[in-house]
């Protein structure tokens, strides 16, 4: 079954993703939001590929480095066999700063025999909207578009260009390399230089690694989790991807396919609280850095999403040109969704503040703008909450009172006052004291449905929604309140579908929703493990664990029927919310052991 058999690899500055057979089927190049030059994921004839062919003889196998991003795809007949070492380099640099160039190295590691291999090298760059040609310099390979945008790629290697590029065969007699950047290299890279990269990239993610707190139960799923949510991270101004990736739908043949290659308020928010709940605490610092430096108005409303360059209009065009993934069309770059209004981000962003000021306290170098934004959110808040917008799922059509979007707006004020308390900002607690009792109050009076027995997705609906399984989460009601247990229980009856649940089940803007969002079986089994139902927590855990792709990387969503991964990939929500679930198990394991240990005194 095709389960997004890919690894990803990236150097915090952009990514590519490698097949379980060694192609290379997407990648963009400077930057993540950059066009494609290699894009067969969303078009298999068009979208362009760097495939290593070999024949019928070898066995392919993939796995990563252990506690690295390097990906490692090995080729073997027995007699004959090589790996494939795909990364992008990344390593500290003496003289301060990070090396992150937008360059992908594939390094061929002779293992035994005389292997015999192929390349199909077919760039297609600016998402092969017009011919790209490809020309044999003295030290490279060129390929460009020059009809009506110009750009460039480069290929550099140890193996004979003209082989590689009319797909000759090529018999492997010692390691080798292929190069591509996005710019043409001043000194000409050679094997021994190709392997120092190696080797100081593999230093940087072992480092990293080191760096993250071992867990009893899990660790091996928590560390690629977060190996993963790292290289979502974009190290020039802070910003966290949602996804690496474009358009790949949520159901196969639907038009639910979306730009996933920004920076969501909401989702960037959870990963970075993620980050540094595992002792990350630079990701954090970096972020929150991103959000002031988008605060340039005291009384500007943030959008929910952003450029990871920070700009603020990502226009929606769709690339009609290019098939789609399995022919789920359109292909869309830039996304619509940026001229939104969701209340919820003003609540997930107070959250991650007010972590960090708890952390760092009146330390934090830009304490003062996080008090000014503070403010600002706590004023934003008080002039909007009380007004229905387009939810976390983000309805394109009619805004409603969405139950999570109020609660969240009740979490802003919480923590704003939390932090004022820290802040020693006492004048101000009246007041929001007064607002915050408000709104919970509202939420209460209009969010429980009698009828239903349950929290509901918005005031005066019958519908269920798996977003305020997170009113626990964030603190506004008790895991085992009766109502929120009466809550989780109606939604396991109503949204989940063989252990995987639906976000909703009413109809949306494209009709009804027809695969599990990942993140809320996740939220699910949080809820379950909370409320005391422990082991069927981790029986359902252990069941979404086994739906993961060959490398223990997750989508978006997973199709009901086959259990296959759907969505844009990998995807930061359900891997920040697998370490949640796996650091609570992990806890639980830990606790246990020391009661046996007391008992065996």
């Amino acid at each position: 079954m095709d389960n997004l058999n890919y690894g990803i690899i990236g150097n915090c500055r952009s990514a590519a993703l490698i097949s379980v057979k060694g192609s290379m089927d997407w990648s963009c190049l400077p930057e993540f939001d950059s066009s494609s030059i290699f894009a067969k994921i969303l078009d298999e004839k068009k979208g362009g590929s760097f495939e290593i062919l070999v024949d019928d003889s070898y066995e392919i196998k993939q796995a990563y480095e252990n506690r690295t991003n390097i990906l490692v795809t090995t080729f073997s007949n027995g007699k004959d066999a090589f790996e494939l070492r795909d990364f992008m380099p990344r390593y500290h640099k003496m003289e301060g700063g990070y090396h992150a160039q937008p360059e992908i190295i594939r390094y061929v590691k002779l293992v035994s025999g005389s292997p015999k291999l192929s390349i199909h090298y077919n760039p297609r760059l600016e998402y092969a909207k017009e011919a790209t040609n490809s020309f044999i310099k003295k030290d490279f390979i060129v390929s460009l578009t020059d009809e009506q945008q110009y750009d460039t790629v480069f290929l550099y290697t140890s193996f004979e260009k003209e082989k590689v590029l009319n797909g000759d065969t090529l018999t492997l007699k010692d390691d080798g390399f292929f190069l591509i950047t996005y710019n043409e290299k001043l000194l000409v890279p050679n094997l021994e230089k190709v392997y120092l990269e190696m080797e100081r990239t593999k230093i940087y993610w072992l480092d990293w690694c080191d760096r993250t707190p071992t867990y009893k139960k899990y660790n091996d799923k928590i560390l690629r989790s977060a190996l993963t949510l790292k290289m979502l991270t974009y190290d020039k101004t802070g910003a966290v991807l949602a996804a690496a990736t474009t358009s790949l739908p949520e159901t196969i043949g639907e038009v639910r396919n979306w730009d996933y290659r920004f920076c969501w308020i909401r989702d960037a928010s959870m990963v970075i609280k993620v980050m540094s709940e595992l002792g990350h605490k630079n990701s954090a610092l970096r972020y929150l850095q991103f959000i002031i430096d988008l605060m340039p108005d005291k009384d500007e409303k943030f959008q929910i999403m952003y450029g990871i360059n920070k700009e603020k209009t990502l226009t929606e065009i769709t690339l009609d040109h290019l098939d789609g993934y399995k022919g789920s069309k359109p292909v869309r770059i830039g996304n619509a969704a940026y001229q939104q209004t969701q209340n919820d981000i003003y609540g997930i962003l107070m959250d991650v503040i007010h972590e960090q000021v708890c952390k760092f306290g009146t330390d934090l170098e830009n304490c003062e703008e996080l008090w000014g934004i503070t403010k600002g959110i706590v004023w934003i808040v008080d002039k909007h909450w009380q007004e229905p917008d387009k939810g976390i799922w983000e309805f394109r059509e009619e805004d409603r009172h969405f139950t999570f979007s109020k609660v969240l707006c009740w979490v802003a004020i919480d923590r704003a006052i939390k932090v004022a308390e820290i802040f020693g900002k006492h004048h101000k607690l009246e007041m929001w004291k007064d607002l915050e009792k408000a709104i919970r109050e509202d939420i209460h009076k209009n969010a429980w449905n009698d009828e239903v027995k349950a929290f509901v997705q918005s005031y005066g609906s019958n519908y269920l929604d798996a977003s305020v399984l997170l009113m626990e989460s964030y603190g506004f009601i008790d895991a085992k309140d009766p109502k929120f247990v009466s809550t989780v229980h109606a939604i396991d009856k109503d949204l989940n579908n063989d252990g995987l649940l639906y976000r909703y089940k009413n109809q949306d803007d494209f009709g009804l929703p027809s695969s599990s969002f990942t993140i809320c079986t996740f939220w699910f089994i949080k809820s379950l493990f909370k409320m005391g139902e422990e082991e069927k927590a981790e029986a359902l855990f252990k069941q979404v664990l086994s739906y993961s792709n060959h490398l223990g990387l997750f989508s978006e969503d997973i199709d009901f029927e086959s259990k296959r991964l759907l969505g844009n990939f990998p995807q930061a929500y359900s891997h920040l919310a697998l370490i949640e679930c796996a650091i609570l198990f992990s806890k639980k394991h830990s606790e246990q052991e020391i009661i046996d240990h007391i008992t065996d005194l």
